[in-house]
């Protein structure tokens, strides 16, 4: 099976077929698989170098002239480095784009803790008006990229090397509901939704699953829990754990309630290992997730 970040460059090279708006801005990471394209639109594939403040700010210029600029890279040198940039010349000139990352949180532990970004999604959560997708499976992954190019605003597409068995069909923003129970609710998160049902298999639990988190289905998870009783509230996000709880918190506010946020841990892991090694270290392992989620739902 074809890597997220395969479905990406294939969906996208066919993109730039297809619409004269779009741009691809890179920087150094992923040019092998766009040569095609770049022989294709010279220029409208555009390679700065290792130069990530650049590669937002030129991205951000095209969007000013009326392209539809995707822009890409390892998340930790997408989001986090030239985080200025992505606050100014996206946000504050009003002007729309795509981020498309690569590396997650840890997807390649050999580079280091450079390579690792955990702290992509809250970090953007401190900006307005920001759509993040974190697709499960490359499939999703293909048409999260197209809904994410078609459109006008702000776009954030976390792509992950982990990924759950089989896709499953990406309608509107909001959760969609993959098991009903009475005892509690837990969302899984993208690429750790195999790892929460296997974690709840035969639990009485309802499993919602999320492809879109930003905006955060409210709407949903007051579906899910009903009205006029407590709820139980389990999330399950493949980056810094307690990213969505505030916003759990705000859908759930006016009925008791209680959030557990699972995710990854704010400690550098500096025996860094194989990506399995940081799902088990994180407990984010279906084992892991089994009694947590059990520790804290009622039995």
């Amino acid at each position: 099976m074809d890597t997220m970040r395969d479905r990406f460059i294939t969906t996208t090279t066919r993109l730039l077929d297809e619409d004269p708006r779009i741009t691809v801005v890179l920087a150094e990471i992923s040019r092998d698989g766009f040569q095609q394209a770049e022989r294709a639109h010279p220029d409208r594939v555009v390679n700065v170098g290792i130069r990530e403040q650049l590669l937002i700010g030129a991205g951000a210029g095209m969007a000013l002239t009326g392209a539809r600029p995707v822009m890409h890279t390892f998340a930790s040198f997408l989001v986090e480095r030239p985080f200025e940039q992505v606050k100014l010349d996206l946000g504050h000139q009003g002007v729309g784009g795509v981020l498309v990352s690569a590396g997650a949180s840890y997807d390649w532990p050999a580079g280091g803790f450079t390579h690792m970004s955990p702290g992509d999604v809250a970090l953007l959560d401190t900006l307005d008006d920001w759509t993040v997708h974190v697709p499960g499976h490359p499939d999703e992954a293909e048409a999260l990229v197209r809904r994410a190019v078609k459109g006008e605003g702000r776009v954030y597409v976390r792509l992950s090397l982990q990924s759950n068995s089989t896709g499953r069909p990406v309608g509107g923003p909001g959760f969609s509901t993959v098991r009903q129970g009475t005892g509690g609710v837990v969302i899984a998160v993208g690429p750790l939704l195999d790892n929460v049902l296997a974690a709840t298999e035969g639990l009485d639990t309802t499993v919602l699953y999320a492809t879109t988190v930003r905006p955060f289905d409210a709407a949903g998870l007051r579906r899910a829990v009903g009205t006029g009783r407590s709820a139980d509230v389990v999330l399950v996000e493949p980056y810094l754990a307690g990213t969505s709880t505030g916003a759990a918190n705000d859908a759930l506010a006016d009925l008791p309630h209680r959030v557990l946020g699972l995710g990854v841990g704010r400690g550098e892991l500096r025996r860094y290992g194989q990506m399995a090694d940081h799902i088990e270290a994180h407990g984010l392992d279906a084992r892991a997730l089994r009694q947590r989620i059990t520790g804290f739902l009622p039995g």
